[in-house]
């Protein structure tokens, strides 16, 4: 149960109403979003790791995450770049100077990540856009996008290797660090997303469920469900999306859990969707792979300290 990004789908931009998240029946579903993460993690403590030994031959892929990050956010760039919209299928890029200027530049980041050549740069790059960004589209609408953002830092501390095929067999602790980012930044976008599309602004929701009615899944199905009890229901599911990511604990059942609303929403919304949603979808399948893999399994839902956290930037410039 998961609405879409409504702001790609719908031109409508009503203003925030933070009033409908403090209403009572909004505050419990957010307290039960929160209740049911806090003891996702306390429970997933207690259980093995793969939680799901049957997927271990994924863990294999481990080496490949940085090369397939870098080409999910490399096809989005590009792909979007062809489309005239920046970072987000929301953003559409103006027709004067500054807008052609980011169109080209997304597009070359995009070929750049999808080449795999000195990805580090690439990713200081992506970094770069989001301010660049917030000069025309505002802190909000770029912020939403902090998953681009995580997979940048992802790829500037664990770039893909030197070999054909990009593979980097570094140890489990320098993926720590790295796998921390991409899965604070993702589920940060999630939670974000929750209150901005949802929980705080419902009349974008209302706009985007007038539209697409059928969204509204519990109504089609013939229950007693209206549109704003449905929204409550749909922002606090992606909030608790968002924190089981960030918590990373049982990543399996999580990218597995996560994935069928979001893989569903694509056979109505079709390629502007799965264009905008491929960086979301390149990091759960990097959480699934590295949470799949007995060594890299035990750092894939830690917190590294901050000191960790400065030695491998360090490390990494």
């Amino acid at each position: 149960m998961i609405l879409p990004h409504e702001t790609w789908f719908t031109d409508a931009r009503p203003p925030f109403d933070w009033s409908f998240a403090f209403e009572p029946a909004s505050l419990a579903l957010i307290a039960a979003a929160v209740g049911i993460a806090v003891a996702w993690r306390i429970i997933g403590a207690r259980l093995p790791r793969p939680e799901l030994p049957f997927l271990r031959p994924l863990g294999r892929l481990a080496p490949w995450v940085p090369r397939l990050l870098a080409i999910h956010a490399g096809v989005s760039l590009l792909a979007q770049a062809a489309r005239g919209t920046y970072l987000a299928p929301g953003l559409e890029l103006s027709d004067d100077a500054f807008g052609t200027a980011l169109r080209i530049v997304e597009g070359i980041v995009g070929v750049w990540l999808v080449s795999g050549f000195r990805i580090r740069w690439a990713a200081a790059l992506v970094v770069l856009a989001g301010p660049l960004g917030m000069l025309a589209y505002g802190f909000v609408h770029v912020a939403e996008r902090m998953d681009l953002l995580g997979i940048a830092l992802f790829l500037a501390l664990l770039p893909p290797g030197r070999d054909a095929w990009g593979a980097n067999h570094e140890g489990p602790e320098r993926i720590e660090v790295a796998v921390f980012g991409l899965r604070a930044l993702t589920g940060g976008s999630l939670i974000l997303l929750a209150f901005t599309e949802k929980l705080a602004r419902p009349e974008l929701a209302l706009e985007f469920l007038d539209r697409f009615p059928a969204f509204n899944v519990l109504h089609s199905l013939g229950l007693n469900v209206g549109d704003q009890a449905f929204i409550r229901m749909a922002g606090s599911v992606e909030l608790l999306f968002g924190l089981l990511i960030v918590s990373g604990r049982l990543p399996q059942l999580t990218v597995i859990a996560a994935g069928i609303p979001f893989n569903a929403t694509l056979f109505f919304l079709g390629t502007e969707e799965l264009i905008g949603h491929l960086p979301i979808y390149g990091a759960m399948l990097a959480l699934l792979v590295y949470g799949s893999n007995p060594e890299t399994a035990k750092v894939v839902n830690t917190f590294p300290s901050a000191r960790r956290v400065r030695r491998e930037v360090e490390r990494a410039a």
